[in-house]
């Protein structure tokens, strides 16, 4: 092989990235000693007060609207989408919170007869305004197991969940969990929101 080439190649897709083309674009795997420390974490304050803090902002944004919760965190509302977008500040400055929290996320939908369809990593670069940056994105993307009803259609439960990490320069920037619900007719309705949060964030 030539390594010459083999770098500059490299430096080729590189800086021709985005977040469609990565240039890095590999499976998603943790080592024995991070799943050790999300088992422990699963028994922590730690775990439980995010889980309170998010329970309690849903809460609020259901009773009082956008207007009165946390300003760290903004609720996706449209007609095919709903979810959740935590930004990080100093509110959240534990790294591994974060990452488990991520993890437990995903854990969480697969005890709702989900599965795991894809766990992937993507590095690309990132320009606005002059400035680049390389963004990674760790993604969780789960769909029902679809089971046909009595008229014959499938049982979407949720629809198809998003969860995905998004790095800056190795820097946690947000959490975003996503459901995306099926509109075609061969689909029942998917469930509420609601329901999935509850389900969610239950002890």
């Amino acid at each position: 092989m030539d390594l010459w080439q083999y770098f500059k190649d490299l430096f080729k897709a590189e800086q021709e990235s985005s977040s469609v083309k990565p240039y890095v674009n590999e499976p998603l795997e943790r080592s024995e000693e991070e799943k050790e420390r999300y088992e422990h974490w699963k028994r922590t304050l730690a775990k439980q007060g995010l889980l309170d803090w998010l329970n309690t902002q849903y809460a609020t944004f259901t009773i009082s609207g956008e207007s009165e919760i946390d300003r760290t965190i903004d609720f996706l509302n449209t007609p095919s989408s709903k979810g959740f977008v935590i930004h990080f500040n100093d509110r959240f400055h534990n790294r591994s919170n974060i990452i488990h929290l991520f993890d437990y996320l995903k854990e969480r939908v697969l005890e709702m007869n989900y599965k795991l369809y894809m766990s992937d990593i993507r590095t690309y670069n990132k320009t606005r305004n002059d400035k680049t940056w390389v963004e990674t994105i760790e993604r969780h993307y789960l769909k029902p197991r679809f089971k046909v009803l009595e008229d014959q259609t499938f049982d979407q439960m949720f629809g198809n969940i998003r969860v995905e990490l998004l790095f800056r320069n190795d820097e946690i920037r947000n959490l975003k969990f996503s459901a995306t619900r099926y509109n075609d007719r061969s689909y029942k309705e998917a469930n509420t929101f609601n329901d999935l949060m509850r389900e969610l964030l239950k002890s």
